[in-house]
Order: C-alpha cells, then sequence, then structure tokens
C-alpha cells in the first residue's frame, strides 16, 4: 500500500493509517541536525497523492513549512478539517484534462476533495489574502506535450506574512502533463520567493 495517508479523501486505503505526517516530521527534524537547513525555507511539493500530503503538512505543520506546491493534488473538502497555525505559502498545478483527480472536484471511495479552484480559495481564506485573484499577463509552458504556452497563472495579493497564493491552470493538461524543463525552476522560483518571515 504504497500511498500517503494525507488528506480524508487520498490515500491510505484499508485499516493500516500510517501517521505519515509524523514520520515526514521526523525526517525535516533530522535533516536540520545533520545540515545546516534554514528554518525559514522548509518547503514541501508533491504530485497526486504527494500533492494531498503536502497540504496534510501544511495544515497541521504550519510553524514549520513555509510552502507547498502541489501538482495535481487537493486539500480537505472540509476547511474544519484543516486549521494552520499560520500562513502557508500554497502553489497549486492543475490540468483541466486530468482524469484522476479531477480538475473540479470529485470523490475517491466516497469521500470529496475539492476543485483546484475550491482548494486555492480555502488557503486564501486561511492566509487572509484578497479575495480577488491577479492574472499575470504572460501564460507559462508547463506542458511540453500541448502546442504553446497553455497554463494561466492566478496570484492573490495582500496575503498575511507575505505569503503567497497562487493557481496554475494548465489548458487541457492531464494527470500527469509532460513537464517542460522550465517546470522545476518556475516551481522553485514561487517557493524560494516566500520563505517564513
Amino acid at each position: 500500500q504504497q500511498h500517503w495517508n494525507a488528506t480524508d479523501a487520498c490515500c491510505a486505503f484499508g485499516t493500516d493509517a500510517p501517521d505519515d505526517a509524523a514520520y515526514l516530521m521526523a525526517i525535516i527534524q533530522q535533516v536540520s541536525v545533520e545540515y545546516n537547513v534554514d528554518p525559514k525555507a522548509i518547503f514541501l511539493a508533491g504530485h497526486s497523492n504527494g500533492g494531498f500530503m503536502s497540504y496534510r503538512m501544511a495544515c497541521q505543520h504550519a510553524e514549520t513549512i513555509a510552502g507547498v506546491a502541489s501538482l495535481a493534488g487537493a486539500t480537505f473538502a472540509d476547511t474544519a478539517d484543516c486549521t494552520p497555525s499560520e500562513p502557508v505559502s500554497v502553489l497549486q498545478v492543475h490540468g483541466t484534462s486530468d482524469a484522476t483527480i479531477a480538475y473540479d472536484g470529485g470523490s475517491i471511495a466516497g469521500v470529496d476533495y475539492p476543485s483546484a479552484q475550491q482548494t486555492v480559495e480555502s488557503w486564501v481564506t486561511y492566509n487572509g489574502c484578497d479575495a480577488m485573484p491577479t492574472i499575470t499577463a504572460d501564460a507559462l509552458d508547463l506542458d511540453g506535450g500541448i502546442d504553446g504556452a497553455e497554463s494561466a497563472a492566478e496570484a492573490f495579493s495582500g496575503c498575511e506574512q507575505d505569503s503567497g497564493v497562487e493557481l496554475w491552470t494548465i489548458d487541457g493538461g492531464s494527470h500527469i502533463p509532460a513537464v517542460t524543463a522550465d517546470f522545476s525552476a518556475e516551481v522553485v522560483d514561487f517557493l524560494l520567493a516566500h520563505p517564513k518571515p
């Protein structure tokens, strides 16, 4: 059962429910002891179930996690299940043609998960951002399998503690996009621009 026990929707199936948040915190703590880690710049990134897990970590360990990037993941559907103690920067990247984790939300084994837009809106509320996003003038080329710059970026400003919330929508993107060489650099740039204050 190679899944993270992330949100209620995804994806520790069966009766075994390991505390993966505690496991990841133990890794962060061990690495921080052995290496020169900036405590204000601890970030997580994940795809699909890994994206769900990144959100769980942001919800439960906001005092440690500066930011998360989720590709084709989602946060908790019920906002009461996520009570971050302080802002965490969030980047949600999602394809509109994702047939596994739907861009518009859905359910897994009868448990709902929110849409990409709802995921971002939840974190806009948690982080105290302005409700209306700014759509960047230039589209991003994140999926090499789609001609041209196919991705629209929405950024929310006014977030507390200089945190950031953005939604990058890959128009026509699938669950596993053919990411371009720029994809990782763009994600890392977003995260590094949003350390803890």
